[in-house]
């Protein structure tokens, strides 16, 4: 079994950053894909970035150029570097890892706002 905990949500100006992480228990987080989703009010949950066991990522085309998914494996922790944040990054951010079976942490809030 496989838990995930995110961190590292929190208040921020727009324009500014945060670096979400996503830490996991267990020992197959190298084998992993992991994948940063978000959550806005009212609306659907949305792929935010992937990044596969080999390393090779990609970002849904809102946060191109913006957001950096990076992970370390010696760590078990994916991270989402967030910059230039805009208040319509507003959401929770969840974390999801799979291989055969599928993980998801709680979320941590992140607000852009004024």
């Amino acid at each position: 079994q496989v838990q995930l905990v995110e961190s590292g949500g929190g208040l921020v100006q727009p324009g500014g950053s945060l670096r979400l992480s996503c830490a996991a228990s267990g020992s197959i987080f190298s084998s992993m894909s992991m994948a940063w989703y978000r959550q806005a009010p009212g609306k659907e949950r949305e792929l935010v970035a992937i990044i596969s066991n080999g390393g090779s990522t990609n970002y849904a085309d809102s946060v191109k150029g913006r957001f950096t998914i990076s992970r370390d494996n010696a760590k078990n922790t994916v991270y989402l570097q967030m910059n230039s944040l805009k208040p319509e990054d507003t959401a929770v951010y969840y974390c999801r890892g799979w291989r055969r079976m599928d993980y998801w942490g709680k979320g941590t809030l992140v607000t852009v706002s004024s």
